[in-house]
């Protein structure tokens, strides 16, 4: 570190240290002589108090977000509360904007009171679930809001779903009923006779005419029409009452339903927009879809709660990206980095500057994508941050720190934010402990699993965890620090710097991510093997040049030589969304195992898919099927020539 960097750095302490002791700016510079005798360990020192002054204002801020949801805690106040605060404020402002038509505050609200009304006389009663399994559009939002006003709770169905997974999402939720998009109906009727006897509601929201149905399905929408729109009678859910079911793929097997309480909601919804700056003037283009937390809890959120206009997209669409945000004169975009990447691979138009897009919110963007796109569209300020739904640690990257994907003061005591890095084995995956039986702490600068204290007495460190209560348990390190405390385990593997930054290493083998979506081996195993019978197979993700995430790649044991591909294309297509299913297949005469007989990953991801350096057999989906994967075909997905 030069000299005058040194005194810059100095001041730059003394005055935080000064001002963090509540001292004037000329006791702040006395204490210059303190830091100058502290020797080697100075200039650390001095980075943490610089990083004090640097944030300051982010964490004042923090600080009086912490007190308004503590106020909505001490009220027992659920969404619905504080969406009708935002009602009373501004009832014929703009909620959504969705397909050339806008739904002012007051429409959404009347329409869930509608749905609230409806399901009551029906008998729903607080504790019941629905599922709901609708393409976007407001009336999403709006028949999950009003169902929460009975304390009924809605489960998010991802819409791409079929066959084994849909009726595995609608069983773990022991749905009362179904409601379904007309576009949808298809898919349902396809699994009705292995439901256990929900109830079927077709909800038409389109101007088309509604396909003809089975009697036992019923018209919704004419019903809603049919209902009145003011309040519901029943009372309302408290604070943390559950609110919402949304799916992830979790560490292993079919989709997992995650508990998503009031409480948790509203902090997303009110809690980020306010900690980050936004402003209820700000409008929202929200591209993402609604039965995921980044769309439906975070985008959606900031509407509902914070009073912010959303734009809302059937689907997403890079060529539409910026001629959407300029059309609805977007100011914050909500995004995942695989959006991101399209969106920049799309030909450079002189619009590509001439939207007022000042803030963009999500996570998994790459450091190459991240600068890139910063630079060709202008936009001024990125916050990547960490987080999963059903998780209870959440951090930001609020400076523009390219790569990083949070960023915590080195200062801060551990119980106001108590999170850990445990070093695991970075073969296996396996946690590490020592010989008391306790897990160790990473150093700074040492790759570890993220993990967060679980605190049943405070909401921000709760783990609600999901239906299945087995599920929930495997989330759950016990033992960590101390004997008997517990923690939740992110299976992510990331990295603390000495300045407080933390960047994303790696995700552990059980999970891999691909078109925003987390995969889990499990289920794509599962299909795999409906597919190829009793062979040792290991599926995993890989990296794609150019591409957000990890691509699904299948290891097949074949000493026989008689794999049918063609089959197997077959059985994914029906079992797997199309995000889930293997791009590349290795055939390879045996699968290396452990001692103890558990199948080694490790190597066989690091390489690849490349014909140089794999032996065996390589093949990539192509179409309906899969082709060999050449020497020539590997050059072209390298080069993006090939798209994937």
């Amino acid at each position: 570190m030069s000299a005058l960097r040194r005194l810059a750095v100095a001041l730059a302490g003394a005055l935080a240290a000064g001002l963090w002791l509540g001292q004037s700016l000329g006791q702040s510079l006395l204490l210059l002589p303190l830091l100058a005798v502290i020797g080697p360990a100075a200039p650390r020192l001095l980075r943490r108090l610089w990083a004090v002054v640097r944030t300051l204002p982010r964490d004042l801020q923090a600080i009086r977000t912490l007190l308004v949801i503590k106020k909505i805690e001490r009220q027992n106040a659920c969404l619905a509360d504080v969406f009708d605060e935002q009602v009373r404020a501004h009832p014929n402002k703009v909620l959504f904007k969705h397909n050339e038509r806008e739904w002012t505050f007051r429409e959404v609200s009347e329409y869930s009171n509608r749905v609230a009304n409806t399901f009551q006389s029906w008998g729903y009663v607080k504790g019941d679930v629905v599922a709901v399994f609708m393409n976007n559009c407001p009336e999403y939002v709006a028949l999950w809001l009003g169902l929460s006003k009975l304390g009924v709770v809605s489960a998010l169905i991802n819409h791409n779903q079929r066959a084994k997974a849909l009726v595995h999402s609608l069983a773990i939720a022991k749905s009362r009923a179904v409601v379904f998009g007309a576009e949808l109906a298809a898919a349902v009727l396809e699994v009705s006779e292995q439901l256990d006897g929900p109830e079927l509601l077709q909800l038409h929201v389109g101007d088309e005419p509604a396909a003809a149905l089975p009697a036992a399905v019923r018209d919704l929408r004419a019903a809603l029409l049919a209902a009145p729109a003011t309040a519901p009678t029943a009372p309302r859910p408290g604070y943390k009452d559950p609110l919402l079911y949304i799916y992830t793929s979790g560490t292993t097997g079919l989709p997992k339903a995650a508990k998503i309480v009031h409480s948790r909601y509203i902090a997303a919804g009110k809690g980020i927009p306010m900690v980050t700056g936004m402003a209820p003037e700000d409008v929202v283009y929200a591209p993402l879809p609604l039965y995921h937390s980044a769309g439906g809890m975070c985008a959606v959120g900031y509407g509902l709660a914070y009073g912010m206009t959303v734009v809302l997209r059937n689907k997403f669409s890079a060529s539409a990206f910026i001629a959407d945000c300029i059309e609805h004169e977007c100011t914050v975009v909500q995004y995942i980095g695989e959006v991101c990447r399209y969106v920049l691979a799309t030909p450079v138009r002189d619009s590509d500057i001439q939207h007022r897009i000042r803030l963009m919110i999500g996570n998994g963007m790459r450091p190459a994508v991240w600068q890139r796109f910063v630079d060709r569209f202008r936009v001024p300020h990125v916050v990547e941050l960490y987080g999963s739904t059903e998780g209870n640690v959440t951090f930001f990257n609020f400076d523009n720190t390219v790569g990083a994907v949070g960023f915590l003061p080195r200062f801060l005591p551990d119980r106001l934010y108590p999170i850990g890095f445990v070093r695991v084995d970075q073969e296996s995956g396996d946690i590490i402990r020592g010989e008391d039986g306790l897990c160790q702490r990473c150093e700074i600068n040492e790759p570890g699993m993220l993990v967060g204290y679980i605190s049943d007495s405070d909401p921000s460190r709760e783990f609600h965890g999901y239906v299945d209560k087995s599920s929930s348990e495997k989330k759950i390190l016990r033992d960590v620090y101390v004997k008997g405390d517990k923690w939740f385990m992110t299976g992510d593997i990331l990295v603390m710097d000495e300045l407080g930054y933390i960047y994303f290493r790696d995700r552990t083998g059980d999970t891999f991510r691909w078109k925003g979506e987390n995969v889990s081996t499990a289920e794509v195993e599962a299909a795999v093997s409906a597919a190829v019978g009793e062979r040792d197979l290991a599926v995993y993700g890989v990296e794609v040049a150019g591409s957000e995430g990890r691509a699904g790649m299948a290891a097949i044991a074949d000493p026989d030589g008689d794999l049918d591909l063609d089959k197997l294309a077959r059985e994914v297509d029906r079992h797997l969304p199309s995000y889930a299913r293997p791009l590349f297949i290795r055939v390879t005469p045996r699968i290396e195992k452990t001692g103890t007989y558990k199948i080694v990953k490790v190597n066989m991801q690091k390489q690849g898919y490349d014909p140089a350096v794999v032996s065996d057999r390589l093949f990539v989906r192509q179409g309906a099927g899969f082709a060999p994967l050449t020497t020539e075909v590997f050059q072209d997905i390298a080069t993006g020539r090939l798209r994937l």
